[in-house]
Order: C-alpha cells, then structure tokens, then sequence
C-alpha cells in the first residue's frame, strides 16, 4: 500500500504499528473467547477496553503524525500548511474513497466494540470476578442466592442512562481504591446513595399482589449428644388473613401506599432506630414514635439524615447473605450432606467456630483440628467408631464455611446483619420494641403475633400442634432462667458466634 510522504515519520509509523497490532490481538482474543469453552474475566476486559483504547491512540498518532510533518515543511518550504483535498484529482479522490471506506468499517467496528464493552460492564462475570479479592464475599452468597440469575446491575443499577453514568462515575472511585488498596475490610454497608426499592425490586416483586399468609417451616440442632432436632411451624401473617383486604395489616403493611414511615438510625448499620415517624397520607395525620429509653436531643434530629423506610429496610441482604455458622450447620443436617447421629458433631463444630481467623487457610486447619482434638480427647469411643464419617462431616463445614466466610476481607455473618426477622439482629425490634411511644402514650408493641403464629413445635416425635388459625404459645428449645427470651431481645443470645 503506498502512503503519502508525510505519512513517514516515528509517531505516524508508530501509530499504524500499534493500531495494527491492537487489531490483529483483537481479532485473535476474540475468536479464542468464542471456542473457548470456559470464561475468562481478564480476556474480556483486554478484547473490549484495554486493546481498543491502544487501538485509538495508535489510529489518532497517524494523523497526528502526518500534520506535524506538514507544519514542519510549512515552517521550513513555505509548503502548504494544511492538507488539500480535490476530489477532480484522481490520487486525491482515490484516497478519499479509501479512508472513506475503511473508516466506515472502523466505525462499525467500534459501534459493536462499544456496545460489547458496554454489555460486558454491565456483566455479573465484570462484577464479581475482576477484583477477585475485594469482591469474593458478595459474588460468592450471590451464586448460592435465589437471585443468582438476576444480573448485579438489574438492583444495583437498574434502567435509565442517569443511574448508568452514576454507577459509572462510582466504579472510577472503586477501581482507585481497588488498584491504591483504600477500600475497607469489610466493604462497608449499607451502600449510600443505592437506587430506591421502588425503581428496582418492585419491577420483579409486586407487594401489592404477594400479601397471602405463608406457612413456614424451620428445623434445628441442639448442641447435645444426640443433635436434638428441634422443629418450628410458624404462620407468616404477611398480609391479611383476606387477600381482598389488601395491604390494611400483615408485614407488608409497612410499604402501604397510604402511609409513609421515616426513621432516623443512629448507627450505619441502621441496628438502633429511635425516632421513628408515621404519616397517614389520606387524613394527613403525623405520629411520631421516640425510643424513651435513649431518645434523641435535638442536635441529632437536626444533623442525622430522615429516611424513608422501603424494601430494603427489612430485605438488606436479598442476595448477599452471610449466614451464621449454627444456620448453616444446621442445612447441612437438614439437607443430609452431614449424618445427624454423630454424636455430640453440633458441639464440636461449634466450638470448633468460635474463633475468627486472618485467613482462610487458617480457618480450614483450625475447624479440621479442633473438631478431631475434641473427638480424640472427650469422646474417644465416638471417634473409634466414627473417624471417617466425622472426617466426610468436617469437609462438609470447611465448604458451607468458604461460602459464608471471608476472613481476607473481614467478612462473616456479624458484620452484615440480616434484618429480616430478630433472631441474629435487631431487625423488627429495632422500632417494635414496647419502647417507642408518642407523646399520648401510643406504642409499636413487640408482640410476636403481629407477624407469625406458632403452629407446631417442639422435638421430632413429641411434637405440639394447633390449627392454623391458632397459635402455641412459643417454647425456647433451651431451658432459659426466669424466660428471659420474654424479657430480652432474642440477638442478645442468638448473635454470631465471632463476638
């Protein structure tokens, strides 16, 4: 191909080499990505961003180039200083049509490059996988969630190109801190400035229309020699006893659209509510609920952020959920990848997770010996009779473990709070505590029944049962003093297991 002479210069001939090469590494990257019969994170990010912004700056070197070669001649013949351009000219137009054409291919081309790099962005494999250390925790729990074929960006981003430019202006922030190691361990949560609920969960999930009651069984372990199994019933007063009651009672009432609830959280973990505010939107009446205990002077009610309660109130963890070591021990039992007549395995592994680690190497060891110390020295009949069972068990945990532990990152059950229930967190309790009253002396009342009846209970084989539209009255698998679950908050006992 015969260039012009201006074309002969380092920077031009520089250009063409890179731009040259870029397209041939793209070409090459890309039919490997299309026989390739496994992902690779880092090949998509060279094929749509890193190769074609090489191959930018070498196509804009060549003009580049060729200029600085005519204001050179320009300065030094007096030649002209700017190209000419005659279409009568047979050269002139012949090369005309030729820069036409192949800028018309590269403009095709890079409308689909564009659009790849777009999507690919936009990809769980971009967002959980390029920074495998920072992000390992959330797209772990978020391949083992009910959400796992919910792409990150349909919550975190949703539609429109604002929230697109925004989550694109806080990625640049993110890559900084990822690539100067700023970022925090644990990632902080929950995320500021996240999309509402509204815009996101409610194009899926449609409250208005999920207000059935829902039966709700639950079973778990005692950590005593026989792991007693432990079965709960409990009926979920979602919504109303009568569908066509709609949103008038049940959980769901709080996104009733008659009404809005404000809170101000004192803590980022939005654990301590005290200042709650109700507002019914068809009479326009206000009350406004404060923690009597520790209410808020009037210095925090003026600083401290007022926020609207929605969807994420309540579900905080729909697809990255840590669970607790007891809640994942006791699946495993329940889904039979762990024998339950192994006696005293829910001691031992209980113990055996007491500790937090630095790293997961660590963790895998501790759990392995700790849980075969104990057998060996306390139980040493159990661990004759047992050792490969026990072992098969222990492989089990170390597995449930990686998938809910990250001690790299700091990252276990406690410090992302799931808010749904009150089991582990605060959750309801954070405003239905007996304790957040009005100045005319109303209450949010802890009283269970609001949102669940218990319908069976009790050890497999001596169970209690009522109908449905009644309710037992609740019995703590573990004999406590005085009740005290009566009294106190269940999180106080039930909280993780690290702390």
């Amino acid at each position: 191909m015969k260039f012009p002479k201006s074309f002969y210069n380092w920077m031009s001939i520089s250009g063409f080499i890179i731009a040259l090469n870029s397209l041939v590494l793209i070409l090459i990257l890309f039919i490997l990505s299309l026989t390739s019969m496994t992902g690779n994170t880092y090949l998509g990010v060279f094929i749509y961003m890193v190769l074609p912004a090489f191959l930018i700056i070498g196509l804009l070197a060549i003009p580049v180039g060729m200029l600085w070669v005519k204001k050179r001649r320009y300065e030094i013949e007096g030649t002209d200083r700017w190209p000419r351009l005659d279409l009568n000219n047979k050269d002139h137009r012949s090369t005309f049509i030729k820069v036409a054409v192949i800028t018309f291919f590269f403009l095709i081309a890079s409308a689909m490059g564009s659009y790849q790099a777009f999507t690919y962005t936009e990809s769980v494999e971009f967002c959980g996988k390029l920074c495998h250390k920072v992000m390992a925790p959330e797209h772990t729990t978020y391949m083992n969630s009910p959400h796992a074929k919910v792409a990150c960006v349909e919550c975190h981003v949703g539609e429109g190109a604002d929230w697109y430019v925004k989550s694109k202006m806080s990625g640049l922030y993110q890559v900084y801190s990822v690539l100067f190691n700023k970022y925090s361990r644990p990632i902080a949560t929950p995320l500021e400035n996240l999309r509402p609920a509204r815009e996101t969960c409610e194009r899926c999930h449609w409250p208005e229309k999920f207000y059935a009651t829902k039966l709700r069984n639950e079973r778990r372990y005692l950590a005593d020699t026989n792991n007693t199994e432990w079965n709960m019933s409990m009926m979920m007063k979602i919504g109303p006893s009568y569908s066509a009651m709609g949103l008038k009672e049940g959980i769901h009432w709080h996104i009733n659209k008659d009404f809005k609830i404000d809170y101000i959280a004192t803590s980022r973990d939005r654990e301590s509510i005290p200042w709650v505010r109700l507002t019914n939107l068809k009479t326009g009446e206000v009350k406004i609920f404060e923690d009597e205990e520790a209410p808020l002077d009037a210095k925090a009610k003026d600083t401290l952020a007022i926020r609207s309660m929605d969807c994420m109130d309540c579900h905080n963890r729909p697809s990255h959920l840590y669970k607790s070591p007891q809640v994942y021990v006791d699946n495993a039992i329940v889904s039979g990848q762990i024998p339950k007549d192994i006696p005293f395995f829910k001691y031992a592994v209980m113990q055996a997770l007491k500790l937090p680690f630095k790293t997961t190497p660590q963790a895998m060891s501790f759990i392995h010996d700790t849980i075969i110390t104990i057998y060996k020295a306390d139980y040493p009949d159990v661990y004759t009779k047992e050792s490969s069972r026990i072992e098969k068990a222990i492989k089990v945990i170390q597995t449930e473990y990686a998938k809910n532990a990250f001690p790299e990152m700091g990252v276990e059950s406690s410090k992302y709070l799931n808010h749904i229930g009150h089991l582990e967190s605060m959750g309801c309790f954070r405003c239905h505590s007996d304790k957040h009253k009005t100045t005319k002396g109303e209450v949010i009342k802890k009283d269970c029944n609001l949102c669940h009846t218990f319908i069976a209970q009790g050890p497999t084989g001596k169970m209690d049962y009522t109908s449905v539209n009644q309710s037992l009255e609740f019995v703590h698998p573990v004999k406590l003093r005085n009740d005290a679950w009566k009294t106190g908050f269940c999180s106080e006992c039930h909280k993780n297991l690290f702390e």
